[in-house]
């Protein structure tokens, strides 16, 4: 018996949202793990900042600068940069707020972005995969809020349950093909998008009191299930929800 491996020299990462945060860890852990990564984010600039700290550290990659929203744009870079053995949709936003003050803009802009950019980039990479034969691994980052729920998340929540439904109905429309489809579902994350909230002592302790671990999480905490997911290591996962919520779920 030989353990399998957790590396993945030799394949192709597509990573959105790849410009910061838990994008940008992913594609530090991939490129570190051995793949070429394709970093995709609206802002060119921070994508070749990104692209270039990678290279320092001895990693391959190319940038695309993308609106995932924009269904054409994802088709036309799907084929120039792919075929892809590993995806991360990562790409997101949220919008807190009660129910009753979401206006309308908010609510197209975090389904746009939360559902519809995933499905346009699992659409058009999966048709790339089957055409070409490849094995490949899709990891959709979900939250730990797909499922449970939140105060002031309702719109989230949404769109994170959705992203579990997809990705198990997915997993069983393209495992025949070999290509395995699940979710990563971190907790809170000290990221810039989270920073603002979690500087909010009320909302940090609030936090911390439903984390076992009793500690908000780190981008290093994300690295290693990402690569985990990527590799052979998890050949046998699909249609599974990785949890990486301190405990929260657990409760």
């Amino acid at each position: 018996m030989h353990l399998p491996s957790f590396r993945v020299d030799g394949k192709t990462a597509l990573i959105t949202g790849a410009s910061r945060g838990i994008g940008l860890a992913a594609a530090h852990a991939l490129a570190q793990a051995g793949a070429r990564v394709v970093l995709a984010a609206r802002n060119e600039g921070d994508l070749n900042s990104a692209l270039a700290a990678i290279q320092e550290n001895g990693g391959s990659g190319a940038v695309w600068p993308v609106d995932i929203t924009d269904s054409a744009a994802v088709s036309e870079g799907v084929a120039a940069f792919g075929p892809f053995d590993i995806v991360v949709n990562n790409a997101g936003t949220n919008r807190p707020a009660l129910l009753t003050e979401t206006r309308d803009q908010d609510l197209h802009d975090v389904l746009d972005l939360n559902i519809k950019s995933v499905f346009y980039v699992c659409r058009e990479v999966i048709r790339h995969m089957q055409a070409h034969g490849i094995s490949g691994s899709i990891i959709n980052i979900s939250s730990q809020m797909g499922h449970v729920g939140g105060p002031r998340r309702t719109v989230y929540c949404a769109t994170k349950h959705a992203i579990e439904g997809l990705t198990k109905a997915l997993a069983w429309e393209v495992g025949s093909s070999s290509i395995r489809v699940n979710t990563l579902c971190p907790t809170f994350i000290e990221t810039e998008m989270t920073r603002g909230m979690l500087e909010e002592k009320e909302f940090y302790d609030f936090i911390t009191s439903k984390i076992a671990l009793g500690r908000i999480g780190r981008l290093e905490d994300i690295m290693g299930p990402v690569v985990f997911l990527a590799s052979d290591a998890s050949a046998l996962m699909t249609g599974s929800a990785l949890m990486v919520d301190g405990g929260w779920t657990a409760e």
